[in-house]
């Protein structure tokens, strides 16, 4: 079973986007956890001095790390800015 952190960058990523897409973004992200095998919904990034993987929420994308059990939210933003 994996639990997720958010790192504070994406905590103030996630604050910028409105009260209704939040809430998408945190349901998605906790479907995504609470499944067997989350990594079956995430791609592994080419160049990762971002992160490691991403989760693919609609238009966003949230860029995390996996520490043991533990994924680590480090970006969340718009897919045309995310990657710059």
């Amino acid at each position: 079973m994996y639990s997720y952190l958010f790192d504070p960058a994406a905590l103030k990523d996630l604050k910028k986007f409105p009260d209704y897409i939040q809430v998408v973004i945190l349901q998605k992200l906790e479907y995504f956890i609470t499944s067997d095998e989350p990594l079956f919904f995430a791609k592994k990034l080419k160049h990762s001095e971002l992160g490691s993987y991403r989760f693919r929420i609609g238009d966003y994308r949230a860029i995390f790390d996996i520490r043991g059990n533990t994924i680590i939210i480090l970006r969340i933003g718009h897919r045309r800015e995310i990657y710059k």
